[in-house]
Parts: structure tokens; C-alpha cells; sequence
């Protein structure tokens, strides 16, 4: 079969990827009636079905070269790592459930001719009324601190009560968590009613357990994941969700819409993806969502048949500031971090621009030296952060560290391109258990978008980041050894952090959107510049750092986008159209 046979699968809207872009453009665009397919690479994680034993979590990564299909996909580039995920709802199956709004003051607007480093073309208030649809679908609750049944977690008052003393702002934020349903009271392990549109997996769910098992996927169902609403809400409107569907090739159709390319993984099956036979399907809209690293290569490697596309494309890459710490030797009581959601807290540390006043909505340009803002959360666990504190110098743990580091070196200098490092990450893997007084701490915020991504021998790359973040990472670490010290304990470094080294779990970048196609690869609605119906819905569309955790910004970028695209086109696709016509 050709790339233009007429005799391909057909559908109005393809949608790349089931993640927080993904799912809100693929449930508006069936709500309204389009004929909706979603392509995702990973499988179907229904409750009770995620790894916990540590042999199944130690193969529990993403790498189809050794027939491995699991949840975790790991990558390693030149001065930073980076934690994504691969299933049936993208990153909110292993996200910590956070939904902070984007500050009003950080949609920055500096052009880089006078020094900046991104410029948002949309603000706070363009997305208020998507924020709030978001909340809704995912129905926010707080984590219900000091009830009846929840004052096991220590380190949420704990961590509250160090950031007021030191002067910052500090809350329970809203979570993607049902601890109470129905009206009543929050109660651990009450059943949780289905919704109106039903549920995909067709098994029963139940309110938080309160086990802090989030980042590993919750078994219980409590998580209000994509899968679980607008996956399940979309599929109710008539969608079709494909799972081990991984996209390779994107083409632009004469007269317009796009054919597309991808292959089908049979788990199990190793080799190269390009052994596996690729099957095509067309559409007259092509939604990319595969996450900031997987879109941002789709297009980079598709570059040459998209003629004219932004020069801007693999630009601007940000790790939202992600840093890691922990906090040791906490006197007193338990923290009972394993006896609540992974974050319950947030610490906001101000940024420079909060005070900026401009009437245009505009903000000048912010040298990469001044103070930038950030966001200090608490950390649960048997989380993926708790794996990482097993790693560091805890007891025993040396010689796995020893020969992480020996690998990792090596694989600088034989300069291997395989960007999975899940056998390094098998080998750190502990028991999972942490001292009674130690957490972990989360750090996010403006770090400077410098990162390049390029394609090299079909391998993606990212250069130069964090090149340039050294003093907000600098200010981070310090505010973050003060909090330890107002909680009673001490505060220790990544040790991959003394290796100028970052884990970052929030990619962002790489097609960001901008003012026009010398700013962006996108435009304000998530189109790309010169070529129509191709959208960017995920994370690679900021053209910088959201700050806070930016699960609920991306998702209420996505919900104007489907939203601006029906409005603008409110009668249906010619196709269902020709089939009302009498």
C-alpha cells in the first residue's frame, strides 16, 4: 500500500499520543462529532494491573529494541536525564496529580533580540475559563490534612509550616485525587461511582488509600487519570483508542489533511522498529501529542516533508526546573510519607517579574542571572523519587552508585545514542524503604529554556541545557537547605547534582508556540506555522517553563485548541456531512 492509496483508513481527527494533550483534544473534538482515532505506543493500565514487586518494576521500562513495553521510559542526554512515561494516558499515569495554574506574572513576554529567552503569546486570562473546565473533568479535590483519617502525614504540616516561617506561600493544592465521593465526608477506600460516559477498564475504583504509591501508577483507581475520564469520555463519544500504536512518519496529502505512518507492537517482539512493517492511515487533521520528546522528534525526523516548518523547531527546550533533594534526620514522630498522596504541599517562592508592573501585559526582559520563582513540594513514597533516594547514599547503596556512574561515564565516551538507560536504572533499584525522618523534596520553577534538540542517526538529542540555569538551580538548593533546617533535619543533594547533572520529569520545549513562524513553531492556538490541520497539543508547545507542575497548563492549551479549531470550523468534516445530505 502506498502512501497515497486511496484505499487507506480514513478518519477526521488523528490524534498522536494519550496524554494531557492528547486525551482533552481527543474527547472535545468526539464530543463534537468528528471521527476521532488515538494512536498510542503504550498499553492499557487498568487498575490492579501496574508492577510492584521489585522484579516486575526493575523490567518495567520502555525499550521495544529489548522487547521491553513497560511504563517507564527513561532517556539520557549529554548533561541531563529525563522520566517519562508510556501508556493508555500518558503522563498522569505516573504524574503526582498536582493542578497549579500557571502564575498570572511568569507568561513572559521577552524577545530574544533584547536578551530573553521566551515570550508566551497567550496569558493567564486566554486560559482561565480551559483551567476551570480541567479542575471539572478531573474533579481537583485537596488533600484533606488533619481529618479524621489523615493526620498520618506529618511532613504535610511539617513542610506548610517551615515555608510560612521563612516568608513564602504555602498550600494543599489541588489534586487529581478522590478522596471523597458522592457528597460525603473523605473516607479512605469508599467506592467511587463511574461517571456518566463509563469507564474503559470496566472495573471498580475507590477513594485515595492513602499508600503514596502515585508515581508508580495507583492500583486502586483513585487517581482520577486521563484514562479514566476524558479517555473513557471519548471513547463514550464514539472514539477509537489504539494501544502499541507507535507513529513514525508524517506526510502532507495533496489538497490537504495528512497520511500518517506507524507501526504496531506486539509485546514481546525485539528489534529495531524499522524490521516492524509500517501501516499507514490519513486524516484531515493531525493532532501531535506523543510528549514533548516524542513530538518534538516526530517532527524533526519528518523535517524534510514539512517544507517551510519554523526554524525554531527543537528550540527552546526547558526542564521546568526540575531539581531533587531530600531532607534527612527529621526528629520527632514518622513524616508518614507512605501514608498519603506523593505531594501534598506546595511552597511558592516568588520570582523577580511577581513585582513587575507593565500596562501592554508585557514583561522586559529578565537576565538569566536575577532570581527566578519556583515551586517546593513534599515527596511520598514508594514513588519514582523514593527509587532515586535508594540510589543516593543511603546505606548500602554505594556500590550500585559506583556502578551506575562507572556506566554511565562509559557510555559518554564510547558516545553511545541510545537515550534508554533503564538497565543502569534496573541496577539502583532498592528495597524501597526510607528512614522514618527522611523525604524527598520536589523542586520546579523558571529555569532558562536553552536546551537544542536535533535527530542524529534517527536518535534524539538535546545540547546546551541547563546550560544557563546554574543560578536559579544554585537559589533552588538553597532555599531547599532551609527548609530542611526549619523541619529539624538536614538537607542532601542529588548526587547526580554534584555531577552538574538533572532528572527533569517535566520536558517542555521544542515546538513551542510564538507571535509567528520567527518566534514559534506553533501559533497561539497550537497550529504550526505553514502547514494547516497539524497541531502541537503537549507539552513540546511552551516556549518556556511553566513554573509550577505543568500538567494542567498543557491540558488547558489543549482544550482551546480543540475548542478554537470547532468554533472556527463548526460544521462537520465533508465526510459526514456528504452523509446527511439527502
Amino acid at each position: 500500500m502506498t502512501r497515497e492509496d486511496t484505499r487507506a483508513e480514513h478518519t477526521d481527527i488523528l490524534v498522536v499520543g494519550s496524554g494531557f494533550g492528547g486525551a482533552v483534544t481527543a474527547y472535545r473534538f468526539a464530543e463534537a462529532g468528528r471521527r476521532v482515532v488515538v494512536l498510542e505506543r503504550g498499553k492499557a493500565y487498568p487498575p490492579g494491573s501496574f508492577a510492584r514487586s521489585p522484579s516486575d518494576i526493575a523490567a518495567n521500562f520502555w525499550d521495544p529494541m529489548q522487547g521491553r513495553h513497560g511504563l517507564f521510559d527513561i532517556w539520557s542526554f549529554a548533561d541531563f536525564e529525563a522520566v517519562v512515561s508510556s501508556g493508555l494516558g500518558g503522563g498522569s499515569l505516573i504524574y503526582a496529580n498536582v493542578l497549579l495554574r500557571k502564575d498570572e506574572k511568569w507568561f513572559i513576554r521577552d524577545a530574544p533580540a533584547g536578551g530573553g529567552y521566551e515570550s508566551w503569546p497567550i496569558t493567564r486570562a486566554d486560559l482561565e475559563p480551559h483551567y476551570a473546565a480541567v479542575e471539572t473533568m478531573l474533579s481537583a479535590q485537596r488533600f484533606p490534612a488533619g481529618q479524621p483519617g489523615y493526620q498520618a502525614s506529618r511532613r504535610t504540616e511539617l513542610l506548610t509550616l517551615a515555608g510560612r516561617r521563612l516568608g513564602y506561600t504555602a498550600e494543599q493544592p489541588p489534586l487529581a485525587v478522590t478522596f471523597a465521593s458522592g457528597g460525603t465526608p473523605p473516607v479512605p477506600g469508599a467506592p467511587i461511582p463511574d461517571p456518566s460516559y463509563g469507564n474503559i477498564h470496566g472495573r471498580p475504583r475507590i477513594t485515595c488509600v492513602l499508600c503514596g504509591e502515585c508515581d508508580l501508577g495507583c492500583n486502586y483507581g483513585s487517581k482520577n487519570t486521563l484514562d479514566h475520564t476524558y479517555l473513557s469520555a471519548a471513547a463514550h463519544h464514539g472514539a477509537d483508542l489504539r494501544v502499541h500504536h507507535e507513529v513514525r512518519s508524517i506526510t502532507p496529502r495533496d489538497g490537504g489533511g495528512y497520511t500518517v505512518g506507524y507501526v504496531l507492537h506486539t509485546p514481546g517482539d525485539t528489534g529495531a522498529l524499522a524490521a516492524i512493517p509500517e501501516q499507514i492511515i490519513t486524516c484531515d487533521r493531525l493532532v501531535l501529542a506523543a510528549g514533548t520528546l516524542g513530538t518534538t522528534y516526530l517532527l524533526l525526523r519528518n523535517r524534510a516533508a514539512l517544507p517551510g516548518i519554523s526554524r525554531m523547531l527543537g528550540r527552546r527546550f526547558s526542564g521546568n526546573g526540575d531539581l531533587l533533594g531530600f531532607v534527612r534526620g527529621v526528629p520527632g514522630a514518622s513524616l508518614g510519607s507512605a501514608h498519603a498522596p506523593v505531594i501534598t504541599t506546595a511552597v511558592r517562592v516568588p520570582d523577580q517579574v511577581d513585582d513587575i508592573v507593565n500596562g501592554d501585559g508585557a514583561i522586559p526582559a529578565i537576565p538569566a542571572s536575577t532570581e527566578r520563582g519556583c515551586y517546593i513540594e513534599d515527596a511520598g513514597y514508594p514513588g519514582f523519587a523514593e527509587w532515586l533516594i535508594e540510589a543516593a547514599q543511603l546505606t548500602g547503596m554505594a556500590a550500585r552508585v559506583v556502578s551506575a556512574g562507572y556506566q554511565m561515564i562509559r557510555s559518554r565516551i564510547v558516545d553511545n545514542p541510545a537515550p534508554q538507560i533503564d538497565m543502569i536504572i534496573s541496577r539502583l533499584l532498592g528495597s524501597g524503604a526510607a528512614s522514618a525522618g527522611s523525604m524527598p523534596l520536589l523542586g520546579m520553577g523558571r529555569d532558562v529554556p536553552t536546551g537544542r534538540m536535533s535527530v542524529h542517526d534517527d536518535y534524539l538529542q538535546i545540547t546546551d541545557y541547563p546550560a544557563g540555569s546554574r543560578p536559579y538551580f544554585d537559589r533552588l538548593e538553597r532555599i531547599m537547605n532551609d527548609l530542611a533546617t526549619e523541619m529539624g533535619g538536614d538537607f542532601q543533594q542529588n548526587p547526580l547534582s554534584l555531577l552538574s547533572r538533572v532528572i527533569t520529569v517535566h520536558p517542555l520545549g521544542g515546538a513551542g508556540m510564538g507571535a509567528d513562524i520567527t518566534s514559534g513553531v506553533i501559533d497561539q492556538w497550537g497550529e504550526v506555522f505553514g502547514h494547516r490541520g497539524l497541531y502541537v497539543a503537549d507539552g513540546a508547545a511552551m516556549p518556556g517553563p511553566v513554573g509550577a507542575n505543568p500538567s494542567l497548563t498543557i491540558a488547558a492549551f489543549a482544550d482551546r485548541l480543540a475548542e478554537h479549531v470547532l468554533a472556527s470550523d463548526p460544521v462537520r468534516d465533508a465526510h459526514n456531512a456528504s452523509e446527511a445530505a439527502p
